[in-house]
C-alpha cells in the first residue's frame, strides 16, 4: 500500500529529527567521556607531582633517606583533597610508602614493567586495575620521583645528574564516569523530548498546511471527473502552493469554458445538420411514395442538391476548424500580393454585384504585399467578401482599403447595409453563430466563416476586428505581416472554400 504525500514528508522530517538526534546524543555523550576522563587525569597528574616534590624534598633533606611518617601525613593530605589514593614505589613497582594500615594490596602486588617503562619514562596516564591493587577500573597517573645527585659534600652544581627513586602513583575510581555520563545523558534526553514533541507539532501542522490545497485538488478533480466545473481550490499557503492553486483555477475555468463550448458545439451541430437532413429525408421519400408529381422532381431535386452541397460545405468547414486547432494545418509564407487577390476573388462576385447593383471601391488601389500563405489569404478575403456582399443591399457600396503601419498590413472590407447590433459582435466569431437578423438572409449559411477567418488570421500572426453602425455599414479589419521585399505575387489559384 502507498503511503500519502502528508506520511511520506511528515516521516522523512521526523527520521531527519531524530537522526540529527540520536548523532548530536552520541557526540555529546563522547566528548563529555573524553572531558571528564582528562579533567581526572589532569587533577591526578597535579596532586602525583606535588607528592613526587615532596618525596624529593624530603630524599633531599635526610640526605638519601625517605622519613616514612612525614611523607604518609603529606600522602595522606593530598589524598583527602584530590579523593584518590596516592602512594610510592621504587622503581622496580614494589611499593615503598601506603595509606593502608591493614590489609594492604599495594605491597603485596608488583606493578607491571610496561607501566613502569612509562612511568620512568616522563610519566603514565591510564584506566586499569593496576595488577589487582584495584578492584574496579580506576584512573591511574604516574609521576616520577627525580633527585639530584650530590657529592660528598653535600653539594650540588648545574650539571649536576638527575636520579630517579622511585614513582608516586594516584588512582581514583573510574565509576564516577558513569554518574557523570548518566546525568549528562539525563538532561540531554529532557532536552531532546522537548525538541521532537515541538518538532513534530509544527512539522504536523506545517505538512498539513502544505498538503491542504492537494487534498483539495484531488478533490475537485474528482468533481471534475463527473462533469462538475463549478469546484474551486483556495488560494492560500506558500507562494509556490498560491501559483499552483491559481494556475488549478485557471484549469477549472478553462475546462468549464472548453465544456460549455463542446456542449454548444455539439448542440450547433446537431442542429445544423438536422435542418438539411430533414428537408433532404422529406423531399426523397415524398418523391420515392408519389407525393410529390414527377413534373416537380426537377425542382424539388434541386432544393436536395443545395441542401447537400451545405452538409458538404460543413463538414469541410469543421475539418478545416479541427486541423486549424489540432496544429495540423501547415503555413507556407510568402511574398504575396494581397490586391491582387481581392481583385480577382470580388471579380468571381461579378454576376452578384451586377444584379445587385453594388458599387465595389477601392480595386484601383496599388499592389499591397504580405508575407503570408496565399491560399489562407485567398480563404479570408473569400469569406469576407462573401459576407460583404450577401448583406450589401440592392444599389448598395462595397470598399477595400490598405494601409502599412510597421511591420503590419492592415486591410479593410466594408459593406453598407442594416449593420450589427453592439451585444452581438462580442460572438460574432464564435462556432455557429448567426445573428438573429442574418437568418432571414444567411438561409445557406451555416456560421462557420467567420470562426476560421479569425483563426486562419491568427494563426498567420495577424489580428482581426469588427466596426459596425446599425444602419450604416459593417466593416471588417485584419492585419498580415508585411513582405520585407516586395516582387511579383506567387498567387496560385486554389479551390474557394464557400
Amino acid at each position: 500500500m502507498k503511503r500519502n504525500l502528508f506520511s511520506r514528508y511528515f516521516s522523512l522530517c521526523a527520521s531527519i529529527i531524530l537522526t540529527s538526534i540520536v548523532l548530536l546524543g552520541v557526540m555529546l555523550v563522547t566528548l563529555s567521556a573524553q572531558y571528564f576522563k582528562e579533567e581526572n587525569f589532569d587533577s591526578l597528574e597535579k596532586k602525583a607531582g606535588q607528592a613526587a616534590r615532596l618525596v624529593a624534598a624530603n630524599y633531599m633533606l635526610h640526605e638519601g633517606y625517605i622519613e616514612s611518617p612525614i611523607v604518609t601525613t603529606n600522602f595522606a593530605i593530598l589524598s583527602a583533597a584530590a579523593e584518590a589514593d596516592i602512594f610510592l614505589t621504587d622503581g622496580e613497582g614494589r611499593t615503598l610508602i601506603c595509606l593502608d594500615s591493614e590489609s594492604c594490596t599495594h605491597k603485596n602486588n608488583i606493578i607491571d614493567k610496561t607501566i613502569m617503562e612509562a612511568a620512568r619514562s616522563g610519566g603514565y596516564r591510564g584506566v586499569t586495575r593496576l595488577n589487582g591493587i584495584y578492584s574496579g577500573a580506576t584512573y591511574v597517573v604516574g609521576v616520577p620521583v627525580v633527585v639530584e645527585v650530590v657529592d660528598l659534600n653535600g653539594r650540588s652544581d648545574e650539571n649536576a645528574e638527575l636520579k630517579m627513586i622511585g614513582v608516586v602513583f594516584a588512582g581514583a575510581s573510574a565509576s564516577g564516569m558513569s554518574r557523570f555520563l548518566k546525568d549528562v545523558f539525563r538532561i540531554f534526553l529532557i532536552g531532546a523530548v522537548l525538541v521532537i514533541a515541538v518538532s513534530f507539532i509544527v512539522i504536523y501542522f506545517t505538512t498539513e498546511a502544505m498538503v491542504r490545497p492537494l487534498r483539495a485538488m484531488l478533490k475537485a478533480t474528482d468533481s471534475f471527473a463527473k462533469g462538475d466545473f463549478t469546484v474551486r481550490v483556495p488560494v492560500e499557503g506558500d507562494e509556490e502552493i498560491e501559483q499552483l492553486a491559481m494556475a488549478f483555477n485557471n484549469m477549472a475555468s478553462s475546462l468549464a469554458t472548453l465544456e460549455s463550448t463542446r456542449r454548444s458545439f455539439i448542440a450547433n451541430v446537431s442542429h445544423e445538420l438536422k435542418t438539411p437532413m430533414t428537408t433532404i429525408g422529406g423531399f426523397i421519400d415524398g418523391i420515392l411514395d408519389g407525393t410529390i408529381p414527377q413534373e416537380k422532381y426537377p425542382h424539388y431535386l434541386c432544393i436536395v442538391s443545395n441542401e447537400v452541397k451545405r452538409l458538404s460545405r460543413m463538414v469541410v468547414s469543421m475539418l478545416n476548424i479541427s486541423r486549424i486547432e489540432a496544429g495540423e494545418m501547415q503555413l507556407r509564407p510568402q511574398t504575396v500580393d494581397v490586391q491582387e487577390i481581392i481583385l480577382r476573388t470580388i471579380l468571381g462576385f461579378e454576376q452578384v454585384l451586377e444584379q445587385k447593383h453594388i458599387d465595389v471601391i477601392g480595386l484601383d488601389a496599388e499592389k499591397v504585399f504580405a508575407e503570408a500563405d496565399p491560399d489562407l489569404v485567398h480563404q479570408i478575403t473569400y469569406n469576407l467578401i462573401e459576407n460583404a456582399v450577401k448583406f450589401t443591399p440592392d444599389y448598395g457600396a462595397l470598399s477595400v482599403e490598405y494601409k502599412n503601419e510597421g511591420k503590419m498590413l492592415h486591410i479593410a472590407i466594408r459593406n453598407t447595409g442594416q449593420g450589427i447590433p453592439k451585444e452581438e459582435i462580442p460572438r460574432l466569431f464564435d462556432r455557429f453563430y448567426k445573428s438573429d437578423r442574418s437568418r432571414g438572409i444567411d438561409t445557406k449559411g451555416v456560421g462557420l466563416g467567420l470562426h476560421i477567418v479569425k483563426s486562419l488570421v491568427h494563426l498567420q500572426g495577424g489580428t482581426i476586428t469588427v466596426r459596425s453602425v446599425e444602419g450604416q455599414y459593417t466593416e471588417f479589419a485584419f492585419t498580415l505581416p508585411t513582405a520585407q521585399k516586395p516582387g511579383q505575387s506567387l498567387f496560385r489559384k486554389s479551390e474557394k472554400t464557400k
